[in-house]
């Protein structure tokens, strides 16, 4: 036990005079080495640990302990301090206020149990106290959250409120640095242009490794840019790798593509124009040459979602297809570097996708990073198509807003029938044919 030594146990008026080397809080002498003989022995240390766990609750000192299953030495001890046998049954109860009684009365600790334990064991901090501290530590080490707004700024409450950054950091000391850093990231993304994750870190974060997979770190950024871009949930190394693309933080600058058609600008693009036949692009060849590629001479670039629309469109309208570009769902890096630099460079770019939770929330995604206009993507269209769908699904997954059109939100959360593009097809191609004449 710190702070006595454990000599043995003394009888409640047992022990030779002593000097007295400490005081009570409220300045009456305890006599510690008598008050290490009583109460310091190994036999007493389940008594006194009940003690202090009152005082840290600021519970009295009064009534009954337990002890289940004592072995010898304990009862012998609990004997010895009350001066009587105590219950031969399977466990030990001592009343407080007769140690406390015991205490003053042999002058060991004239006012009581509460400070003779203070003064065996050292001084008690109340639980309340204690979490005030802790709760306290733990708001400065979220105060970098606070520069953060829009999305972001909703996603630090909420990280706060879920406790992902105490899972990550366990200790308020951990976190600060930790939320410092991924508040950092956050505020110097998207990457524009994309670039490496390694780059990025070693630049914004002090090393290279700073974002490697696994660490606490990268978690946090993760789930950061999920809210920043609108990435939906997943998992897999695969999903992380398109999710980190998605604000332009890359494994590499090969793997994220962008399918597109009768876009020109390059002596390869315009070579596939001619033949009206779709090209991919890499985010390499985007980010090295600028700009890439030329905005069309009509000033507007129509984006599906989904590979089949602009399959369809290369064959029935091979290089009379007004010039296209395809997501193949959520949009990569690529695809967000390609339709930036068209909008930047004055494109108007109409978009058209999936009428279902998901296809809404990759629409929001990119709405979040280019401006576009509905093509047959609004109310009126959904109901139109909805109308003539027969035997499909109905839609899964949870509701997203629709800022461009707010009421389609409200249409797909009534009628929950999932309209594919393929589903509108014949339409898509439609428009396409009057841009093409």
């Amino acid at each position: 036990m710190p702070g006595a030594q454990a000599v043995g146990c003394e009888g409640p008026a047992g022990g030779a005079e002593t000097k007295p080397p400490a005081t009570s809080p409220v300045g009456e002498p305890i006599d510690t080495e008598r008050l290490g003989r009583l109460l310091g022995d190994p036999g007493l240390a389940w008594l006194v640990e009940r003690v202090r766990q009152r005082l840290a609750r600021a519970q009295p000192l009064t009534g009954l302990v337990n002890l289940s299953n004592p072995d010898e030495s304990q009862r012998r001890c609990v004997e010895r301090l009350l001066g009587r046998a105590p219950s031969a049954g399977r466990s030990l109860s001592v009343r407080l206020d007769t140690v406390d009684a015991i205490l003053r009365r042999s002058g060991v600790s004239p006012d009581g149990l509460a400070p003779a334990v203070v003064a065996l064991t050292g001084p008690v901090t109340l639980h309340a106290e204690a979490r005030d501290r802790a709760e306290r530590a733990w708001e400065r080490a979220y105060a970098p959250f606070s520069v953060l707004d829009g999305e972001p700024a909703e996603w630090a409450e909420r990280t706060r409120r879920e406790g992902l950054v105490r899972r990550l950091a366990r200790t308020p000391e951990a976190a600060g640095p930790l939320v410092d850093a991924a508040v950092r990231a956050l505020r110097a993304l998207p990457a524009v242009p994309p670039t490496s994750r390694a780059t990025f870190a070693a630049r914004h974060l002090g090393g290279a490794h700073a974002l490697d997979d696994g660490t606490p770190l990268a978690t946090l950024v993760l789930s950061g840019i999920r809210a920043l871009t609108g990435f939906p949930d997943g998992a897999g190394a695969e999903w992380r790798r398109e999710a980190w693309a998605s604000a332009g933080l890359l494994k590499d600058d090969v793997s994220s593509t962008v399918l597109s058609l009768n876009l020109r600008g390059t002596p390869a693009l315009d070579w596939m124009a001619d033949a009206g036949e779709p090209a991919v692009l890499t985010l390499r060849c985007l980010a090295r040459q600028t700009p890439v590629p030329a905005v069309p001479a009509t000033g507007t670039v129509h984006v599906c979602e989904n590979p089949a629309v602009l399959s369809a469109a290369a064959d029935t309208f091979g290089p009379a297809c007004p010039p296209m570009v395809c997501l193949q769902g959520q949009p990569s890096a690529a695809a967000l570097t390609l339709l930036r630099g068209l909008s930047a460079e004055g494109a108007v770019l109409l978009y058209h996708g999936d009428f279902d939770w998901g296809g809404v929330r990759i629409a929001a995604a990119l709405r979040r990073s280019v401006p576009w206009r509905p093509w047959r993507y609004t109310t009126a269209h959904y109901r139109a198509a909805a109308a003539k769908a027969a035997e499909v699904p109905e839609m899964t997954g949870s509701p997203v807003a629709t800022p461009w059109d707010p009421e389609l939100a409200v249409a797909l959360a009534e009628h929950r029938v999932r309209v594919e593009e393929e589903m509108v097809l014949d339409d898509l191609l439609s428009d396409l044919e009057t841009r093409a004449r």
